[in-house]
């Protein structure tokens, strides 16, 4: 199986399985998306998801958030892990937000990346799932997904977006992103992985061993 078969049969498979996309951090708008995927930095979007309520009830826009003090969104946002530097980055990128930005997300992935504590994932995550441009964030499943199914060499996350981008269509990456996530949480973790109980790993591992003609 070639690389472009794999490719389509992956995405066909996926929507098959995922017809339903829904994005997996809880949220009310840009900014509540922008703060959850920080926090979801090495941490489960299920705790982010029991901790976003109790820090937005406090703070959900970044006006409110600067009128907190550091140590007061620490001590919230504790369960979620790394909470000094995250503590900091949402104080700090809340402050940008309402001296530059007029309290609202920037919509490129240049200033995004300018903000405290947000890298080119999170850029990716709220320029795809909030404003709608076509981004292709790459997390440890992806990542691990693309090397097992042969789609990248695996080498960095930096790579396997680029290869990702290349050999899916452009319409699709939105939600695609989402799609192989959920597959990688159901059937292809990176402990316990069984092939005979991930079909996509299956039918390609079976598929690719076959004489070409």
């Amino acid at each position: 199986m070639t690389r472009a078969e794999k490719a389509n049969y992956v995405v066909e498979k996926l929507e098959e399985l995922y017809p339903e996309v829904p994005i997996p951090l809880k949220h009310r708008d840009n900014y509540t998306l922008l703060i959850a995927v920080l926090l979801s930095a090495q941490c489960t979007d299920e705790r982010v998801n029991l901790i976003t309520p109790l820090l937005f009830e406090r703070a959900s826009n970044p006006y409110d958030m600067t009128n907190l003090q550091v140590e007061e969104i620490k001590a919230i946002i504790r369960p979620c892990g790394l909470s000094p530097a995250k503590s900091k980055a949402i104080w700090n990128l809340s402050e940008i937000l309402t001296s530059k930005y007029g309290g609202e997300v920037p919509g490129t992935f240049e200033d995004l990346e300018s903000l405290p504590g947000v890298g080119h994932k999170t850029a990716s995550v709220v320029m795809s799932q909030g404003f709608g441009v076509p981004a292709f964030p790459v997390d440890t499943h992806i990542h691990r997904l693309m090397y097992r199914w042969g789609l990248t060499n695996g080498k960095s996350v930096k790579q396997t977006e680029i290869d990702a981008k290349k050999i899916f269509p452009k319409e699709l990456w939105n939600r695609l992103h989402l799609q192989i996530i959920f597959y990688g949480r159901q059937y292809s973790p990176a402990r316990g992985f069984r092939i005979q109980k991930s079909p996509i790993d299956r039918a390609i591992g079976l598929k690719s061993r076959l004489p070409t003609t």
